[in-house]
């Protein structure tokens, strides 16, 4: 008996509609990357060659990967890597996979660069707190070419992903990494930052069960996680970085959209702070808050 010959498009039809059924999110975009993973192409190149039949190596390997992805293990943990700012990063199960809404931070601080209406010097020292898979720190330098990038993390496994992407995105000289815990790599040192990044660990540990099991069961809780509510690490870094920050320096944080409010009072507690505002993501939810250090 003769063994079924698979073209991609048959595979990408039947794939899709088994995923459907198991109600995997986006079933089609997920039957494309991985069968683009797994041929060593890109989904382009997979309508190019929709009716090319796949050898039966490659679709015991996809059956594979349909596999984990059934036991909701997130694509990109499968394929190593994630797309971020147009760039593509290496990413595994010790990084938090960077999310489209965290650009906004990116966009955020190269604003504060704009000729015209620069709120900071072009050789501006940038601090990127929590850095993870390192993205923001590596946009940040790829965008900005004058300014030098600090990265920290209390992870010494995400500093090793950080650093193969910055040489990955030839920003290795650019982004300097230091291993610890928020602010501590530089509590001895003199440096005075410009504008301070972050996307902490927000979510509250009461929200765990209501998380995709995707990100629950998957993405490293010590990137995720924070007591108190989820505000531990926000208000630890509003409280502190006016000790880091120039006068006039710019703080620009991500959190969930229901701490605004409470990281508003945080700032007006400080009394460090002036300028304060909300920006909203791409589905239009306040998600990132900037505030300036007073001078």
């Amino acid at each position: 008996m003769s063994r079924i010959k698979w073209s991609i498009k048959e595979l990408l039809r039947v794939t899709t509609a088994y995923l459907e059924k198991k109600e995997i999110e986006n079933p089609r975009l997920c039957a494309e990357v991985l069968l683009a993973f797994q041929l060593e192409t890109d989904r382009v190149n997979l309508y190019l060659d929709f009716g090319q039949p796949v050898s039966e190596r490659d679709v015991s390997g996809y059956r594979c990967l349909i596999k984990r992805r059934l036991k909701r293990e997130p694509v990109q943990y499968i394929t190593g890597k994630q797309e971020f700012w147009s760039k593509e990063f290496l990413v595994g199960p010790k990084v938090l996979i960077p999310r489209p809404e965290t650009e906004i931070l990116v966009e955020q601080v190269v604003s504060l660069f704009r000729d015209g209406d620069r709120l900071v010097p072009p050789n501006a020292n940038i601090l990127d707190l929590g850095t993870g898979s390192g993205a923001i720190a590596i946009a940040l330098a790829g965008e900005l070419k004058e300014a030098a990038v600090w990265a920290s993390d209390i992870s010494k496994d995400s500093l090793d992903i950080a650093k193969l992407n910055a040489d990955r995105h030839q920003v290795t000289n650019r982004v300097h990494f230091k291993y610890g815990d928020l602010f501590q790599p530089f509590a001895a040192c003199s440096l005075g930052f410009d504008v301070i990044v972050s996307n902490p660990p927000y979510i509250a540990p009461e929200d765990y069960d209501s998380l995709p099991p995707e990100v629950r069961d998957y993405e490293p809780k010590q990137a995720l996680f924070a007591q108190e509510g989820g505000l531990f690490f926000i208000e630890k870094i509003i409280r502190q970085a006016p000790d880091y920050l120039c006068p006039g320096g710019c703080l620009v944080i991500e959190m969930d959209p229901r701490q605004i409010s409470r990281a508003f009072t945080i700032m007006d507690e400080a009394g460090r702070y002036m300028e304060k505002r909300r920006i909203r993501d791409y589905s239009h939810r306040d998600r990132v808050v900037a505030a300036k250090t007073r001078v």
